[in-house]
């Protein structure tokens, strides 16, 4: 089965999450999505609040941008949820925007030696292991988290958009995130690469997850809302990017992505979504039911 999330998009307020969150548990939607985009709303922070505030949903936070964060405190806040909420929270790291890594004084010259350096640091440490490496920007000496969680849940999730990092996913993260301006096209084409790093690393067998964001919109003016945000985007030109339309036409085109390979959509509303809380209603009682 696909599963089926919705993002809480950081354009809101941090006081709104607490809602939104709620329904999206009592509504049975499998997975809360978060962004931390700067400069608005910490991911960390945001995902234990959502998860306090609520049972069962998973809360996804993709991504939480890896030229920010000292390796060994990223580790030691997902093991303190993965150990807090066990089984409930998925975590993406990511290259995160470039220019926005400028204006705070964290851009490095090389995003894609960084990032697999903090991934595999990551990894090892959420592992349990003791990790001494002196990368390039990477350093750690005897380093060990004292509550290593006992469940990694999914693992590390990794956010890539061109073939090297799309291979480095496949090679050094648990899985795969995509963002709304990936068609189903641009997901086969993302797996073959992921594909192509893990056998390079030799793990060509075993479970990878592949994360998509979809933008969808509902309603009287949903239309004009997508292409407007596609426009501000420059994704106008891209074919079969987004969906606007009722529930059916929103869970075609969910299928269309788990058909390209998929292991979860998530539904992304757009930046002017005029009723977030409906939208994840939405996206649980009526969308859902239809997506096999």
């Amino acid at each position: 089965m696909t599963a089926l999330g919705a993002v809480f998009r950081p354009q809101l307020a941090p006081e709104r999450l607490r809602s939104v969150a709620r329904i999206a548990d009592g509504t049975g939607l499998e997975e809360l999505w978060l962004w931390e985009d700067c400069f608005r709303e910490g991911g960390i922070s945001t995902a234990a609040a959502a998860l306090a505030w609520t049972e069962r949903v998973r809360v996804g936070v993709g991504l939480l941008p890896v030229p920010l964060r000292n390796v060994a405190i990223t580790a030691m806040e997902i093991a303190s949820l993965h150990r807090m909420f066990p089984g409930r929270a998925i975590v993406g790291v990511g290259h995160g925007v470039q220019d926005w890594m400028g204006q705070v004084g964290a851009r490095v010259e090389s995003p894609v030696t960084l990032l697999r350096e903090h991934l595999v640091a990551l990894r090892a440490l959420l592992g349990g292991e003791r990790v001494t490496t002196d990368g390039r920007y990477v350093r750690l000496d005897d380093v060990g988290l004292d509550w290593p969680p006992a469940d990694r849940g999914s693992g590390v999730l990794a956010g890539a958009t061109g073939p090297r990092s799309l291979r480095l996913t496949g090679e050094a993260a648990d899985g795969t995130i995509l963002t709304a301006a990936t068609n189903a096209e641009g997901v086969r084409e993302a797996l073959r690469l992921v594909q192509e790093g893990r056998e390079a690393a030799g793990r060509g067998e075993g479970p990878h997850q592949l994360v998509v964001y979809l933008l969808a919109a509902t309603g009287a003016d949903a239309d004009a809302r997508l292409r407007a945000e596609l426009v501000a985007e420059g994704l106008e030109s891209v074919p079969d990017l987004g969906v606007a339309g009722d529930a059916g036409a929103v869970a075609k085109a969910v299928e269309r992505l788990a058909e390209a390979g998929a292991d979860t959509v998530v539904l992304q509303p757009t930046g002017d979504e005029p009723d977030p809380e409906g939208f994840v209603r939405f996206v649980a009682e009526e969308v859902r039911p239809l997506v096999p």
